[in-house]
């Protein structure tokens, strides 16, 4: 019996070992609420694919393992989507070498001013009122359109061209009036200058607004109106001629008022090179009095050949003066008698000061030198020519007063 026993449970050298791995086993086991946290902590897949496990078999060729990580794969354009745009390449800037100064580009564009005074013929009143409606510009007989139009009564600048000669007495004497008067008619902000003339142009005042130097210089010259002059000789178109280029170095409208008998004795200058110049002006308005109308008048039919070449002379002075007044825009006047200069110098003072003032882009554009005729009309609402009455409805006579044309700039100005 007791040889059985000790065979089925070992003998207790064994015994004694099995006990000893039987509690070391106890002892490597993790203890199970330590696996339960694991589990618990550990993300689950909410997609059951995500749960497949990546390959960690390694490859023969003893290269990197299957996990190789996230890869991120592009999408692919769809087809029908057009390829982007290519980006426009920049401007180039451009930029001026360090020596040369800014350059722009000035293209004038042809534009005429046209000053023009309506005046009553038996008065001299200047006509207000009117509109731009009222005019009519022609430019050799072709239409033109109005895009400016506006009264004007501003300062203004003005040379008063005298003749002082040993002509005569009586010249002298209207000159000096005629200018004495002209000079009641300025206002303080007026620009004035005092210019005589026989065979030479002597400046007397510079450009002022102070008309009592004017008026003291025309004061000199009356106390010596007695005494005989240096010269007999008028050189009025040399005269004229300095006069105009003085004038062109002034900006804005001029105003000669030219005060002579019109006679010109020995001038450099012919009448046609005059009368080109005096075309060419563009600021520049001529007032032409002449001188002598009462001498004239009494010593008018005389005997003798000597007094018909004299009167033919003066006509040919008035004509020429006239001429002057007409081509600018001015106006000419012949007074007798002392008592005319005041209503002369109230309208020469009323033209110059009251204008109507028309702007027009010429049809023809070129800019070729020629001289361009103008005419200026006024019609009424029907494009009928305009008439005017007074209170009692009789017809009144009116003038206009307008440049007879002007000559287009050169293509290299």
């Amino acid at each position: 019996m007791t040889t059985s026993c000790t065979s089925r449970h070992g003998s207790p050298r064994t015994r004694l070992l099995l006990f000893f791995a039987a509690l070391a086993a106890l002892l490597l086991l993790p203890p199970a609420s330590a696996q339960n946290d694991a589990q618990q902590s550990s993300p689950q897949p909410a997609n059951p694919q995500q749960q497949q496990q990546p390959d960690q078999s390694q490859p023969d060729a003893g290269g990197p393992s299957g996990d190789t990580g996230v890869i991120a794969v592009p999408k692919k354009a769809p087809e029908d989507q057009p390829p982007p745009a290519a980006a426009a390449p920049p401007e180039p800037k451009i930029t001026n070498p360090a020596d040369l100064p800014p350059v722009s580009l000035h293209i004038d564009v042809p534009e005429v001013t046209v000053d023009v005074g309506v005046l009553l013929q038996k008065t001299g009143q200047f006509v207000p009122g009117l509109r731009p409606e009222n005019f009519r510009v022609y430019e050799d007989g072709v239409e033109q359109k109005i895009e400016g139009f506006k009264r004007v009564e501003a300062p203004i600048t003005a040379l008063l061209l005298c003749e002082y000669a040993a002509r005569g007495f009586a010249f002298r004497v209207d000159m000096l009036n005629s200018a004495w008067a002209f000079t009641q008619q300025l206002r303080p902000q007026d620009y004035v200058a005092l210019m005589t003339f026989d065979m030479k142009p002597h400046i007397e005042v510079d450009f002022t607004q102070d008309k009592r130097q004017i008026q003291e210089a025309i004061s000199e010259l009356g106390m010596s109106v007695y005494m005989p002059a240096a010269f007999s000789e008028t050189n009025v178109f040399d005269a004229l001629y300095e006069s105009m280029d003085r004038l062109d170095r002034i900006q804005g409208q001029k105003y000669i008022i030219l005060i002579a008998s019109g006679i010109d004795s020995m001038s450099k200058l012919t009448f046609d090179k005059i009368l080109k110049r005096v075309k060419e002006s563009r600021d520049i308005t001529i007032y032409a009095v002449s001188t002598g109308g009462l001498l004239r008048e009494m010593t008018e039919g005389g005997p003798g050949m000597g007094a018909s070449i004299r009167e033919m002379d003066y006509l040919q002075a008035d004509n020429e003066m006239r001429t002057f007044a007409q081509i600018t825009g001015g106006m000419w006047f012949e007074p007798k008698f002392t008592g005319e200069l005041p209503d002369m110098v109230r309208t020469i003072n009323q033209n110059i000061r009251a204008k109507y003032q028309l702007v027009y882009r010429p049809t023809n554009a070129k800019q070729d030198g020629t001289y361009r005729k103008l005419r200026v009309e006024l019609v009424d609402a029907e494009g009928q020519p305009l008439r005017m009455q007074d209170e009692k409805h009789k017809p009144l006579k009116y003038e206009i007063i307008a440049r007879d044309g002007y000559r287009a700039k050169q293509e290299v100005e």
